[in-house]
């Protein structure tokens, strides 16, 4: 074995009851922490349209603990839902769902060691040169091992959770009680499209055989070449709750933004998740949706990107990428009234919503292009253009602009655009968007 076993880490809740009972306790301090005027208060709010509570730092601190203790359906909504703090979450939310993001605990060996034998029988460890019990990366649904088999293969084996997948629509039912609790969305605005599609993913990534499906279908169309490493699936090794592929070397992409690494290296990473991301809306008409930066490992020595995680993989219909399409070239040609059109038909805009809130968001869209109307390169890193969006994004918030969710299939197709964006940001690349654009509009 090449590691000890693992011994730190708390027990994953796994039945039901014990993920309720959890849930239960985070209530509690939920209810502790904002007394018995605020238990008046949101006894009185039917469906949640009022102000969120308040809530003090060390009460939020403790709450987003008890969740991310729970990791699975309670965890995933964190990562889906913040995105550097300027979603249009309330403040109290974003606080909460964005320390959830990084916080994954691994489980203890007496998890561990009990999961192998039920995939893999008795004498599991047969199976293997070597086993690494100390995972090498954990997230909401599972962690990663690395191991060699006997017949002398890396691999990375995934393994889920014990209790995850069974427990994600009572977790999401209860997470919906505690979002309108504390006020997650702005007032007026409905949540349940939101959960729904949540629901719907967090089922998907649990389903390590479509995941392993997505995989075999990404590597196809990405091919093998000088630019990208999809990691081949291995079905021998892969059970209903193991996924297991090559091993990839590699560091996590966002490290090149250290001073350890060249400009020139920044700037090609960048570039091919840029391009990637382009490729995948309109070549392939398949987007991996989650942006986590841990989805991408670098290469230093060969300049590949590394892709990982195909459990959030979505078809995208055609009307969502000619609609995409459409809004891209109204907004490089500012062209105001198409811009309009093609904000309601992807679901970021009402019909009957009044002038001046379609006149600020056209002005907040105008901006967010930006990068796509430069010529040449645009040098990320000099650009104070995120703040501006910030900025501008809050400002309509607190005016009660954001009164509606866009179509969830089209709202996590933007957040993998504003992933790849916030990448560009993190490694202060150049990037000419225009160049890259242009063989597709």
């Amino acid at each position: 074995m090449t590691q000890a076993p693992l011994t730190g880490g708390r027990a994953v809740p796994s039945t039901r009851l014990d993920r309720l009972w959890h849930l239960g306790r985070a209530t509690t301090d939920l209810a502790a922490g904002i007394g018995v005027r605020g238990l008046i208060d949101l006894a009185r709010r039917g469906n949640g349209q009022s102000n969120p509570i308040e809530l003090s730092p060390e009460t939020f601190q403790r709450l987003a603990d008890r969740l991310a203790h729970m990791r699975g359906a309670v965890m995933k909504m964190g990562q889906l839902m913040s995105m550097d703090g300027s979603d249009a979450l309330t403040p109290e939310a974003a606080a909460i769902l964005g320390a959830l993001c990084n916080r994954a605990e691994p489980m203890p060996l007496s998890q561990l060691a009990p999961l192998l034998e039920t995939e893999y029988g008795k004498d599991w460890n047969r199976r293997f040169r070597r086993f690494g019990f100390n995972p090498v990366a954990a997230a909401s649904i599972g962690q990663v091992h690395r191991a060699e088999t006997a017949d002398g293969r890396h691999l990375a084996l995934k393994i889920q959770f014990p209790g995850v997948r069974e427990s994600i629509d009572s977790d999401m039912d209860n997470l919906s009680l505690l979002s309108r609790a504390i006020g997650m969305m702005p007032k007026g605005m409905d949540l349940k499209p939101m959960l729904d599609e949540a629901r719907r993913q967090l089922h998907q990534e649990a389903d390590y055989a479509a995941e392993a499906d997505a995989l075999d279908a990404y590597r196809r169309l990405v091919g093998d070449g000088a630019d990208f490493l999809v990691p081949a699936v291995h079905r021998d090794f892969s059970t209903g709750r193991i996924l297991a592929m090559d091993f990839a070397e590699g560091i996590p992409i966002d490290r090149l933004a250290e001073t350890a690494f060249t400009r020139e290296e920044r700037d090609r990473a960048a570039n091919l998740v840029m391009t990637l991301v382009l490729r995948e809306l309109f070549e392939f008409s398949l987007v991996q949706t989650d942006p986590n930066f841990g989805n991408f490992l670098y290469q230093t020595d060969t300049g590949r990107v590394v892709l990982l995680d195909f459990g959030a993989t979505h078809p995208v219909p055609p009307a969502i990428v000619s609609g995409y399409r459409d809004l891209i070239r109204a907004a490089m040609a500012e062209n105001r009234e198409a811009m309009h059109e093609s904000a309601i038909a992807l679901g970021f805009a009402r019909e009957d919503a009044p002038r001046e809130q379609v006149e600020a968001m056209l002005d907040l869209m105008r901006l967010s292009s930006e990068m796509m109307r430069h010529q040449g390169l645009y040098d990320f890193g000099a650009s104070d253009l995120f703040k501006r969006i910030y900025d501008r994004g809050q400002q309509l918030y607190e005016e009660g602009a954001f009164s509606q969710l866009p179509d969830p299939s089209s709202m996590f197709l933007y957040r993998k655009f504003l992933g790849a964006f916030m990448l560009c940001r993190r490694l202060r690349a150049r990037v000419d968007l225009p160049l890259l654009l242009d063989p597709y509009l």
